[in-house]
């Protein structure tokens, strides 16, 4: 099978289908680390992106699966939900990151950032953890259990900053999420789970990393089990949760005139509670300043362009409207623009998540002046949302059992 990421909602849901009936076996499976990553189901870029929901496959995974068997599969659908609902009430711990990723590097020794360098070109000594660097480069993407040994090997052992790490998987994984990305680095430095860190362990590398990773031992030698000790970094950042904002799961009323705005954090509009809308227009913006300000990789960049003009193409049969994709170096500009050029009288758009595009909110709506920006909140991620105030089990049972009853008229197959 050959290893892609599907970047269109018709390659996301021909890899669903034929990953669909595996979903009983990813439990016992899901730990092992292949080249060819079989194991797993390799949707997690059209995940992030929005090209398919959660909700959607949590759906067909209860329609063909009986619970028991697929309780873990669930769980990791649902552990995206989870980690956004969580920086939806923490925004702050997102603006620290950036803050501090920005103080590292104007403030470490030369010789820490070249090894930091180093180290994420696959030049640290250790041949796997080097083998992991370099095909995050080469492909945009790393098995989980591959993203925590490395994570660990950043924090624990070669003792750098954890956000530098974190800003490297961001700029490289093309199912990078600022939720996922963020507090998962979070949790392998001890700073999420308060005194829990995750430390890398040849024994675990050896039990679950396929034999033909580990054919190069070099530097193996410095993971030995107890060899590596916990390296927490300082806590600074306040995580008392924030109140959810108060967004609508629904649209309301709008003008005749009213533009769809589609953008990276869900490309799926036709198949969300904006489905009925009657836009004009429809429109996503690339906006390369973003993009070169985060570092991201060329294949990230060119991932992201190719799920915006798919989610757009979409959005324009499915809506009846012409769909307008522009590169921009100023989206608050590239709006103006386009909201006056189409007479556009409100723009609607799904609520974005804490991350790169909300960040941009602000801007537009200074941009657009007198005319409204209406973000609608998927009725999913209200629900789930709220249940994310503390650790995943706590969430996890809320939210299973919100599951049964929401879906407790589907049946196996």
């Amino acid at each position: 099978m050959p290893l892609d990421f599907p970047l269109t909602r018709a390659d996301a849901l021909r890899r669903w289908q034929d990953f669909l009936p595996q979903a009983s076996r990813y439990a016992g499976s899901r730990n092992f680390v292949q080249p060819s990553h079989e194991h797993v189901s390799r949707l997690s870029s059209a995940i992030r992106l929005g090209l398919m929901h959660p909700e959607e496959i949590v759906r067909d995974t209860l329609a063909q699966h009986a619970w028991p068997k697929v309780e873990k599969w669930l769980q990791e659908i649902c552990w995206r939900t989870y980690w956004k609902g969580w920086l939806e009430m923490r925004p702050q711990v997102w603006r620290s990151w950036r803050r501090q990723l920005h103080d590292w590097k104007q403030q470490l020794p030369a010789e820490t950032l070249a090894r930091a360098q180093a180290v994420s070109e696959g030049r640290s000594g250790v041949a796997v953890m080097d083998a992991f660097a370099r095909e995050l480069r080469d492909t945009g993407y790393l098995h989980n259990h591959a993203r925590m040994w490395w994570a660990s090997f950043w924090i624990h052992e070669e003792r750098l900053p954890w956000e530098l790490g974190a800003e490297f998987f961001f700029q490289h994984l093309l199912d990078a999420d600022p939720a996922s990305n963020t507090l998962s680095w979070r949790w392998v430095a001890g700073l999420q789970t308060a005194g829990k860190t995750y430390l890398v362990r040849r024994s675990n590398l050896e039990k679950y990393a396929s034999p033909s990773l580990l054919t190069d031992r070099t530097g193996l030698e410095r993971l030995e089990d107890g060899l590596v000790k916990p390296c927490p970094p300082g806590q600074s950042v306040d995580l008392t949760p924030q109140s959810l904002p108060d967004l609508p799961c629904q649209p309301p009323a709008l003008p005749r005139k009213v533009g769809l705005w589609l953008h990276p954090d869900d490309l799926n509009a036709e198949n969300s509670p904006l489905h009925t809308i009657q836009p004009v227009s429809a429109a996503a913006f690339f906006v390369e300043p973003a993009y070169v300000r985060y570092g991201l990789s060329r294949l990230r960049t060119q991932s992201l362009q190719t799920a915006l003009q798919d989610g757009l193409q979409r959005a324009g049969k499915h809506f009846s409207c012409p769909a307008h994709f522009s590169a921009t170096e100023d989206i608050a500009r590239s709006f103006r623009e386009w909201v006056q050029r189409e007479q556009l009288e409100a723009v609607v758009a799904l609520a974005p998540a804490v991350g790169p595009v909300s960040d941009t909110l602000a801007a537009i709506r200074d941009a657009l002046g007198p005319v409204p920006l209406i973000l609608v909140r998927r009725p999913w991620d209200s629900q789930l949302f709220r249940h994310a105030r503390s650790g995943f089990f706590p969430f996890w049972e809320k939210t299973s059992r919100w599951l049964s009853s929401e879906f407790s008229s589907l049946s196996p197959a």
